[in-house]
């Protein structure tokens, strides 16, 4: 007789001593796979006033694995040529989202792209949690460069450590917990870039407008419009001033600035290259400062960037435009906010000819329409914005450090 196999994990509840043991998850549940009406798309299998939802793969990627709510309800017909449930179940995606966990908490007829697990022995929230961790592990089943073909008997035949149930309940709970303010987190931040998106509209003026709909008090002057060449110069790296692959160096004193580095308008530099100082020193034009205002033309077009807390000297990779301001009546955080709301790339769009534009040319930008206020109104949208930036930051950063901080529990309680 084989031997079962025993451990225990890293990181678990005090109150918790027995080891945990492997169990494959064919005695754990019955796996069967979901059914569809064929063909799907006809309109029988389909009735709005249905009681009983239909679950699409795409449903998971909008809910995130929790299923509250279905917009699509199943006729009686079609509930006839498909797996209904009526109480809530743990589901696994096998097609598109691969290997993606689901609880089903809607009455509902499930797609035939889900494998369901019937009559479990196991709590159904450890499980989800189970599955989410071992999600990227599936593709080892797989052929390499393939995409691994879930079905229930690999599900079946696959082996997991579990603890006990009244562990595996606790831990779920806790997990459960996190989620939920990883939840509240994320809505927390969309709120916010929500009410960005609205000041945006509001506080910029209309196309063919000379004034916005919402401004700062006593403000009452009409806008202007100044092409960008003539409010600032923009410089970028010559053709034969290009750097070999070998010339990025992992560390120096001299950072390289490239478009992959732009992240949410501001320079991730703990992902920036080294240059030598020769390479730093070839062009002053494209050296940059504290100020500097940054624009892709190359690959992911027309990301702006503002370059802030900048702690050793700087140049630019190709594909990056450097824009100086030259005019003492530009607020460099106001033009910043300006180039990164959707004004630019809206024109941009506008001039594109023959399908998408692949390379933003410096004779588009030139001519590219800035609307302008006095200085002073300026530096106030300007404040606004950045203030309203940093939030979002902020806001950022403490769910990034929730998603890691779950990551780091996942890999300590599960085996």
């Amino acid at each position: 007789m084989t031997e079962i196999k025993k451990v225990v994990p890293k990181r678990r509840f005090k109150e918790f001593t027995e080891d945990w043991e492997e169990k494959k998850f064919g005695e754990l549940a019955d796996i069967v796979r979901g059914s569809s009406p064929r063909p799907i798309k006809d309109p029988k299998w389909f009735d709005d006033n249905s009681e009983v939802g239909w679950l699409r793969i795409a449903d998971v990627t909008e809910q995130d694995g929790r299923i509250t709510s279905l917009e699509q309800r199943i006729s009686k017909a079609g509930q006839e040529k498909t797996r209904v449930l009526y109480e809530p179940h743990l589901l696994l995606s096998i097609a598109a989202t691969v290997g993606k966990p689901v609880v089903n908490y809607v009455k509902t007829g499930v797609h035939d792209g889900f494998l369901i697990f019937l009559n479990p022995t196991f709590d159904q929230e450890y499980m989800f949690q189970w599955f989410e961790m071992f999600r990227s592990k599936w593709q080892q089943f797989g052929q390499p460069g393939s995409q691994v073909n879930l079905n229930s008997d690999l599900v079946r035949n696959t082996t997991i450590i579990l603890p006990k149930p009244n562990e595996q309940q606790k831990i779920g709970i806790f997990f459960q917990n996190l989620d939920s303010q990883i939840t509240l987190q994320q809505r927390k931040l969309e709120k916010i870039k929500a009410m960005k998106k609205a000041y945006l509209s509001e506080m910029f003026p209309a196309a063919g407008q000379t004034k916005p709909k919402r401004r700062f008090k006593g403000f009452t002057v009409d806008w202007k419009v100044k092409k960008l060449s003539s409010i600032c110069s923009m410089h970028a790296r010559i053709g034969w001033q290009n750097l070999r692959t070998s010339e990025f160096l992992d560390s120096g004193d001299y950072y390289l600035i490239t478009g992959t580095d732009f992240y949410d308008g501001r320079i991730n530099f703990s992902k920036c290259h080294y240059v030598e100082k020769d390479r730093y020193d070839q062009d002053r034009k494209i050296q940059i400062s504290n100020g500097s205002i940054l624009i892709t033309k190359d690959g992911t077009l027309g990301k702006v960037a503002y370059v802030q807390e900048l702690d050793k000297p700087a140049t630019l990779n190709a594909g990056v435009f450097n824009l100086t301001v030259t005019s003492k009546n530009i607020d460099e955080k106001y033009l910043f906010q300006y180039l990164k709301a959707p004004f630019l790339m809206d024109y941009v769009s506008s001039k594109a000819t023959g399908g998408t534009i692949k390379h933003l040319n410096q004779n588009i930008l030139v001519d590219f329409p800035v609307m302008l206020p006095e200085v002073e109104e300026q530096e106030q949208i300007g404040r606004f914005f950045n203030d309203l930036d940093t939030l979002i930051t902020f806001n950022q950063q403490k769910l990034d450090k929730l998603k890691k901080l779950k990551k780091a529990y996942l890999n300590e309680m599960f085996i």
